[in-house]
């Protein structure tokens, strides 16, 4: 990879890792259109986290939110406001708690919603989708969370028959999710599910850690795209303390959208008092199982998480 593309400014704020997936990166676009930016993250509790999520972009906001695991209930996602979207579809765990899985849209973008609450069965597959219109091409995008304990074959069989449904050679589908297979190593669910998506084009973009912990360090959340029709993208990790997952942000830099500028300003709400709270949260972190890892990464990634945790908590919006 080039030093150029490792360079290339993205309008996420300084918390974003320096790790830069390009293929093919264009130099930046000087009309009024944008690159289409698709957002992935394992939120882990989507409820008190908004205005920390939406404050990490400073210019360019995703057109597409993709967030696993909201843990909301649907009385709680449907009243969920996330300024300059929309909440587009979604799903909600009828029997069991947490989970669950949503796609926030841009306003001002043309979409229709994929009815898939019929594949959805609680801890085995949870899946939302909506199409996208932009010009002359139409996306569908799934968000899908396969919990760690589920029935992995129901996860297969299911998948395939909502690919089966979905797929026309005219539709790009792309699939956002937290799959809970590690693409860092070549397991045998791996290697079917590769087989699987590979029977409708759609191949891996993700190759870097999503979860980083004090013993280990994972790919277990993913976007899949069809490469032949979308030659020309990156694929970014976004490491901002929400979450014991990493977030992943897809550009793809041949489909280009109208500038939707978001007129948002904000700013946190810093004097004594919070900053009493935020000395006090810090001395009652227990450091110490993080700074007995050995490897120097995990320490970072790590007390960088905790600290930013602490932040976002003391220091509300």
């Amino acid at each position: 990879m080039n030093n150029d593309s490792r360079n290339e400014k993205f309008n996420i704020d300084t918390f974003c890792t320096n790790q830069d997936h390009s293929r093919n990166a264009n130099p930046h676009n000087k009309n009024n259109n944008a690159d289409l930016i698709i957002f992935h993250q394992n939120i882990r509790g989507l409820y008190n986290k908004v205005y920390e999520l939406l404050n990490l972009w400073t210019i360019e906001f995703p057109h597409i939110l993709c967030l696993t695991e909201h843990h909301l209930c649907d009385h709680q996602i449907n009243s969920t406001y996330v300024k300059c979207y929309t909440l587009r579809a979604k799903y909600c765990r009828k029997s069991r708690k947490c989970g669950g899985v949503s796609i926030f849209v841009r306003e001002g973008l043309l979409f229709s919603t994929v009815e898939l609450d019929g594949f959805c069965r609680d801890q085995d597959l949870e899946v939302c989708a909506v199409k996208l219109h932009i010009s002359s091409f139409v996306f569908c995008i799934l968000c899908v969370d396969r919990p760690p304990t589920g029935n992995f074959s129901y996860f297969l069989s299911s998948l395939e028959s909502i690919l089966n449904q979905l797929y026309t050679n005219s539709i790009n589908i792309i699939i956002c999710g937290d799959i809970n297979i590690n693409y860092l190593d070549n397991t045998n669910s791996k290697l079917q599910l590769d087989s699987l998506l590979l029977s409708y084009d759609l191949y891996s973009t993700v190759d870097f850690p999503t979860r980083i912990s004090n013993c280990s360090s994972t790919a277990i959340d993913n976007i899949f795209i069809d490469k032949f029709k979308n030659t020309n993208f990156t694929i970014k990790p976004l490491l901002n303390g929400l979450s014991d997952h990493d977030a992943q942000i897809l550009i793809l830099r041949d489909i280009k959208i109208q500038n939707l500028k978001a007129h948002h300003y904000t700013k946190r709400l810093i004097n004594e008092f919070t900053i009493s709270e935020f000395i006090l949260n810090l001395s009652y972190e227990s450091w110490d199982e993080i700074f007995t890892e050995e490897n120097v990464d995990s320490v970072f990634n790590s007390s960088l998480n905790a600290y930013l945790r602490i932040f976002y908590h003391s220091f509300p919006l």
